[in-house]
């Protein structure tokens, strides 16, 4: 699924270098799943877009029952103290200027993941990039 994201979306992707890690199979609504991966791979492509070496690596782990999983770029980051409103509906914390975008892709993720019985977070740092972090849980 991460490899077909990644080919639908490489035509705005051409310079950017992936690290995919081994991912666990999971188990839930194909396409939702797909709409998941697809918001956060295009937002991480576009948030590192304009860095001279963009950088994106997707990976995996596990804790208690959950598969979780990661998706990391060096691209704008974002200063934590506003990580409370990522996830909400028309929240962005990049200008329209900076950034297109609707301000709806995280809170469709967070809505599907929960959904799915998981979680979803962020971390990021202004300048150095973010990684968010979604869970499933392991049938």
């Amino acid at each position: 699924m991460v490899n077909e994201v990644i080919r639908e979306l490489k035509p705005s992707s051409d310079r950017i270098k992936f690290l995919i890690h081994d991912i666990p199979t999971s188990f839930g609504d194909y396409a939702l799943l797909s709409q998941v991966w697809l918001n956060l791979i295009s937002n991480a492509i576009k948030y590192s877009s304009k860095k001279g070496s963009p950088v994106i690596e997707i990976g995996s782990f596990s804790n208690q029952g959950e598969d979780g999983f990661c998706i990391k770029d060096n691209g704008a980051g974002f200063d934590m103290k506003y990580a409370d409103k990522l996830f909400g509906v028309f929240q962005r914390l990049h200008g329209m200027k900076d950034f297109d975008g609707t301000g709806i892709g995280l809170a469709l993720v967070k809505r599907i993941v929960n959904k799915h019985g998981g979680r979803v977070w962020a971390h990021g740092e202004p300048g150095v990039g973010a990684t968010f972090y979604f869970t499933l849980p392991n049938l």
